[in-house]
């Protein structure tokens, strides 16, 4: 732990197959998440909610094993752009000394990857620093964040959050 109350912190592994064509990317589980071992694992973090809007997918209502089932039909991916850090509590704005997650490796063989959707601007930020001009070969979404924390009313985030609908057909994101 640091002189500062920040402890080393290291994040989940990708969820995806190897099929994915969407990918979300998050900056870093916060402390609910981490302790759960789940993405999005806070009670009122949005995520499951605005992506099963988005999609007609029924998330949120379902447990965490059929969430992840669920992104792997669909062809839909979670990891995040930092996997290590020093942060104490859950916000971005307190992590310190990223470890950025190798994004280049995993797109290497994501070869079916068309869209990467990155869930708030902090994990934005970091994540189109690291790809470089890789990103060129995506459709490239900065998404508002899902975190209780961003306080824009669920209407908006939706509305943003719809637009990876896209180039979804309600049976696999194709």
């Amino acid at each position: 732990m640091a002189a500062d109350g920040r402890q080393r912190l290291t994040g989940l592994k990708p969820h995806l197959a190897p099929d994915a064509k969407l990918l979300v990317l998050g900056s870093f589980p916060g402390v609910a998440s981490l302790q759960a071992q789940q993405y999005y694992g806070h009670p009122r973090n949005q995520l499951w909610r605005l992506l099963g809007d988005s999609l007609s997918l029924p998330l949120a209502e379902a447990d965490y094993p059929s969430r992840l089932r669920l992104l792997l039909e669909h062809k839909i991916g979670l990891w995040d752009v930092i996997s290590e850090t020093q942060r104490q509590g859950s916000l971005d704005s307190a992590i310190r000394e990223p470890r950025p997650s190798d994004l280049l490796a995993l797109l290497a063989g994501l070869l079916e990857l068309r869209t990467i959707a990155f869930n708030g601007a902090t994990a934005a930020k970091i994540g189109l620093r690291q790809l470089g001009a890789a990103a060129d070969n995506y459709r490239i979404l900065t998404l508002p964040s899902s975190s209780p924390a961003y306080t824009l009313a669920y209407a908006g985030k939706l509305a943003a959050w719809a637009t990876i609908a896209d180039d979804f057909d309600g049976s696999s994101y194709e």
